[in-house]
């Protein structure tokens, strides 16, 4: 579901291209909110290491619908991606705040991530991707 392709640049996204999380509020709006920490966990997952105090964090729960919008401009240029270098990428969410995959999102979090939150009490957010798909929502075929 998410191409191999796209793994490197999604995990490298920080600073310069932090994905945007959607998640939705009790109102039936979209909150959406940058997110530095957010990797591709395996070939179905993306993971994010949630530190927040705001209504992000209230909102994701086990079973909680997430999109995760990534953008690099360059992507585009360079043929990977088209119309501009964006990929979105929906998915139900799967709180871990113990055990081998919190640890291992962890363990993969960049260091400026980890240095906002030195006491370890955020959690992580599997989110199993249900569909990935370019600006035209076409799903994505890379490799």
């Amino acid at each position: 579901m998410i191409p191999k392709t796209l793994h490197d640049h999604i995990n490298t996204s920080f600073p310069d291209h932090v994905c945007l999380v959607g998640s939705v509020l009790p109102s039936g709006f979209a909150q959406i909110t940058p997110r530095g920490s957010v990797m591709v966990f395996d070939d179905t997952h993306l993971a994010l290491w949630e530190r927040g105090k705001g209504s992000t964090t209230a909102n994701l729960t086990d079973g909680s619908k997430v999109t995760v919008y990534f953008r690099k401009p360059q992507l585009r240029v360079d043929g990977v991606l088209p119309k501009g270098g964006i990929a979105r990428f929906y998915g139900t969410a799967r709180i871990v705040k113990a055990g081998p995959e919190y640890e291992e999102t962890w363990r993969r979090l960049v260091q400026p991530e980890k240095d906002r939150d030195p006491d370890k009490k955020g959690f992580a957010v599997l989110v199993k991707v249900e569909r990935a798909e370019d600006l035209e929502g076409l799903p994505l075929t890379l490799a």
